[in-house]
């Protein structure tokens, strides 16, 4: 493609050295770069792209998007920008022909459920007769193809190049969760959305944001700037959690026309639950289309919002009731979202992704209603993250659990230790009585908590310590197969742990 074609829309200062010729790539990694590509240097969180900029020439870049000030050497062409990181999305969106206005583009906003919303849509887009694709925490995936997600929400060139390929592979329908920090970054500015959800808000990532009123405004950004860029057709084009505080804020700030959903009077899409059960949900999914019986093996009231966001999402694309029906019943579980683990016979055991302390209390509170026994938690929190929400998961744990043991999740820079401390620090006493590890089997009745720091031992200990009625609650890593400690990955698979866990206690070897 030619340079003049590619900078098309890009907001260019200044252009010296040669800007002649075609370009054969694109990159921001110069050690991606070769023959005749065009290096974007983008000045990161942690490094400068353009610190990168004669490695890049050096592999054949034979031009350079710079913010800062740079004289090319012979042969090369540059383009000074205002914004390089906004000039990626740009050169993405040109490069592969704004794919995203050859499909259907749904964004998934909020802090929880993002997730399980994706895997919903997709079942009911598969169900409708649809070619359905999905960028997420989990994967990214179309058809036989799954990909590797290095990030909830892929870089703007990805995004446009994966689409890209989505398109050529005749998909119609894309679900994407669409994270703060992509909203942030503008990642997703350059793309045609056909309808945004917004599943709810509460504390996450505030080491980046600060405070809550920014996090918020991140997500909003996407309500108010992105979503209204795309025109497709659709009466609607906001699906809002109208029991959440924070969407109720959308709903009244963005004022575009929408359909709100929830488990209260009033909303647009709710529902009438007839049972909540370790088996599974039951309940009437209520609209100005009709009713929608469902019978769904997701478990939890959380689900239940769920449900109800895919299903006013699919009702405002006009999917029919009896394919929302199949699609949200045809949907087993979610890798990682109370992925049940024990067997007939064998303890309660599920893996969870919960990783703020509002996904972890939400989680505890359903499966409070469905134990017979005990809850035993095992749980962390990340390292170099928000630091303000390890008490409140603490807090949240010892509320709703009998026996919580506070491990290492994803250490990174961060002593485990002084994580765990941080998390233990909002345990009240009087709630919880701390034990060492090796004590928590001597005592009775009672609410109790231990720190251990060894993951896997934290896990041993809590099926050890299951009896048959019992329910083991694994938190805060869910389908993450891997351990960060320092700048290193180990393979690290809850499931894999606590299945092997359970073998051995089965065998008389725990």
């Amino acid at each position: 493609m030619k340079l003049s074609q590619l900078l098309d829309n890009v907001d260019v200062l200044q252009i010296n050295g040669e800007p002649g010729g075609e370009v054969f790539s694109v990159c921001y990694d110069s050690k991606l770069c070769d023959q005749d590509s065009l290096f974007v240097a983008i000045p990161g969180l942690r490094k400068d792209g353009h610190d990168f900029i004669p490695e890049a020439v050096a592999r054949g870049a034979r031009f350079i998007i710079h913010e800062k000030d740079y004289i090319p050497p012979p042969g090369i062409g540059a383009a000074k920008v205002v914004d390089a990181r906004r000039a990626l999305g740009i050169l993405g969106k040109n490069f592969y022909g704004h794919p995203s206005a050859e499909l259907c583009l749904i964004g998934v906003v909020g802090t929880n459920g993002k997730t399980t919303v994706t895997y919903l849509l997709e079942a009911i887009f598969r169900a409708a007769g649809f070619s359905p694709g999905v960028l997420g925490t989990v994967n990214y995936r179309y058809q036989d193809q799954v990909l590797a997600a290095p990030n909830t929400t892929p870089e703007s060139f990805e995004f446009q190049k994966i689409l890209r390929e989505m398109v050529n592979h005749g998909v119609t329908h894309v679900a994407a969760e669409i994270s703060s920090h992509a909203i942030d970054l503008r990642r997703v500015d350059d793309c045609v959305f056909a309808l945004g959800i917004f599943t709810n808000l509460s504390q996450d990532h505030l080491d980046y944001h600060g405070h809550m009123e920014n996090y918020f405004q991140a997500k909003m950004r996407f309500f108010k700037e992105i979503l209204p860029r795309g025109e497709q057709g659709q009466i609607c084009r906001m699906v809002v959690n109208g029991d959440d505080p924070w969407g109720q804020r959308v709903v009244k700030e963005v004022g575009a026309p929408c359909l709100t959903f929830g488990l209260e009077k009033g909303n647009d899409v709710r529902a009438e639950i007839l049972s909540l059960t370790a088996a599974g949900t039951e309940a009437i999914i209520r609209s100005a289309r009709g009713d929608i019986a469902l019978s769904s093996p997701l478990i939890g009231r959380f689900n239940l919002y769920n449900m109800l966001a895919a299903a006013a999402a699919a009702l405002a694309l006009g999917v029919p009731g009896n394919l929302i029906k199949a699609g949200i019943e045809g949907l087993a579980g979610v890798p990682g979202r109370l992925q049940r683990v024990g067997l007939p016979g064998e303890p309660d055991v599920f893996v969870d992704y919960a990783h703020t302390p509002d996904a972890l209390l939400r989680v505890l509170q359903n499966l409070k209603e469905f134990c017979r026994g005990r809850i035993i938690t095992v749980f962390g929190c990340g390292g170099d993250r928000d630091r303000g929400k390890r008490p409140l998961m603490g807090r949240a744990a010892a509320a709703y659990s009998d026996v919580t043991i506070i491990t290492s999740d994803n250490p990174r820079s961060e002593d485990p230790l002084f994580v765990i401390g941080e998390i233990a620090g909002g345990i009240d006493c009087n709630v919880a009585v701390k034990l060492p590890p090796e004590e928590i089997f001597t005592v009775g009745a009672g609410k109790y908590y231990t720190l251990l720091p060894d993951r896997k031992k934290a896990i041993e200990l809590a099926v050890r310590l299951a009896g048959p009625a019992d329910t083991v609650l694994i938190a805060g890593k869910g389908h993450e197969d891997y351990q960060i400690v320092g700048e290193k990955r180990f393979s690290f698979d809850d499931c894999l742990v606590a299945r092997e866990m359970l073998d051995a206690a089965g065998s008389g070897r725990l």
